[in-house]
């Protein structure tokens, strides 16, 4: 139960981090043209991620993918940085995404059996 009181505080922090934080500043501090593109992608899910509090088991697929998308992200800019194609100053970015991956991976609701969920219903 209380990783679940956990989660719900990571998504409601994470959706409104993505709605309103990631747009404007990127908007104001890159000159990149797909940047706002990529980031109007969070804002969107973080209103999902948002959505998914209400009842994190049933929206587990989102929530990994949710995770698994940030670490993806921040493997390609690490892998920028690491070839100098970004600024090191965007170093910043790979650890923010890495972490809230990590930590929407590591609290993903785990699995449920066919047995668990037929009981849940029932």
């Amino acid at each position: 139960m209380r990783r679940e009181r956990v989660l719900k505080i990571v998504l409601v922090v994470v959706g409104l981090l993505f709605i309103a934080g990631v747009i404007p500043l990127t908007m104001f501090f890159s000159r990149e043209p797909a940047v706002p593109m990529i980031m109007s992608i969070y804002v969107a899910l973080g209103i999902f991620l948002l959505l998914a509090v209400r009842d994190p088991v049933a929206n587990r697929s989102l929530i990994a993918f949710a995770g698994w998308a940030n670490l993806a992200h921040a493997a390609v800019m690490a892998a920028q940085e690491y070839r100098n194609v970004i600024e090191r100053r965007e170093l910043a970015g790979v650890v923010v995404f890495a972490i809230v991956g990590a930590v929407l991976v590591l609290l993903a609701p785990a699995k449920q059996s066919v047995e668990k969920a037929s009981a849940v219903v029932a």
